[in-house]
């Protein structure tokens, strides 16, 4: 399965306001938790090695 770059998610800015209001009130450190925690939950969800290695690629490469 190839790994999706475009637009994927229904309401877009909606989930933008839902990830911000998760980081309301925190440090910054428990902001950079937080953030840890929710990329190790979606790896585990998609579980897939090669298409996670290609999304840190992607991460690496895109500014």
């Amino acid at each position: 399965m190839p790994l999706t770059l475009s637009a994927n998610i229904p309401d877009p800015d909606g989930f933008y306001d839902d990830l911000l209001q998760a980081h309301d009130g925190l440090s910054d450190a428990e902001s950079h938790a937080l953030n840890a925690r929710l990329v190790l939950i979606l790896c585990n969800h998609i579980g897939d090695r090669t298409l996670l290695r290609d999304a840190i690629d992607a991460a690496k490469t895109t500014r």
